[in-house]
């Protein structure tokens, strides 16, 4: 508690990062959180298409963590809600402070989903090999728990994606306690249309 009131001192307001593997539902959440009163940090670079319908709520200059890319757009984001797929969380530097809502979705609807979405694109070759990917997302998924575990600048609250689409009050609820801020919870729980949880298990 004290460390984290030494940090917020420090560093500001939280980052809020929304992450989880591509097709998880952090789409979903960032648009939860814009809709319950946090700032998100979008370029609509990405505009929105049929696999993702209400928009991907994309920063394009996080693509580039992995990079070694300008991070000048960090402190920018202090107090607001920024999208980073669970593959590029490993890069964020230390010298921040960071609430990372991570999502979780069953891993065979993850790969429908994103199946799904290259076939829309057209981008669709053969099949994987799902059971070998499966095993490199959960060996990875294993692997960014323990980094953000072992960091104090991080604090992680895992949301269901399933759940949360069947009781958004309650994970709006969740979300607003993880988060220490006045949300909006009614207009967050709006905000998750079941209508876009398609490849269900």
């Amino acid at each position: 508690m004290i460390g984290g009131l030494i940090r917020r001192l420090r560093y500001g307001a939280p980052i809020v990062v929304v992450s989880g593997l591509p097709r998880s539902g952090t789409s979903m959440m960032m648009r939860m959180l814009a809709a319950g009163g946090i700032p998100v940090l979008e370029d609509g670079q990405r505009a929105a298409d049929v696999s993702n319908p209400k928009g991907y709520f994309e920063f394009e200059a996080v693509k580039a963590l992995d990079k070694g890319g300008d991070l000048s757009w960090l402190p920018e984001a202090r107090g607001k809600a920024v999208k980073i797929i669970s593959f590029l969380l490993t890069h964020l530097p230390e010298r921040h402070d960071y609430r990372v809502v991570f999502m979780r979705r069953d891993l065979g609807e993850v790969l429908a989903s994103q199946q799904a979405m290259l076939e829309r694109r057209g981008e669709a070759g053969a099949a994987g090999d799902d059971a070998r990917t499966r095993e490199v997302y959960t060996a990875h998924l294993a692997q960014v728990r323990r980094f953000l575990a072992a960091r104090d600048c991080f604090r992680t609250l895992e949301i269901d994606y399933a759940a949360a689409v069947k009781a958004p009050a309650a994970a709006a609820a969740e979300v607003a306690a993880f988060l220490g801020r006045p949300l909006d919870q009614a207009a967050m729980a709006r905000a998750v249309d079941d209508a876009l949880y398609r490849n269900r298990a």
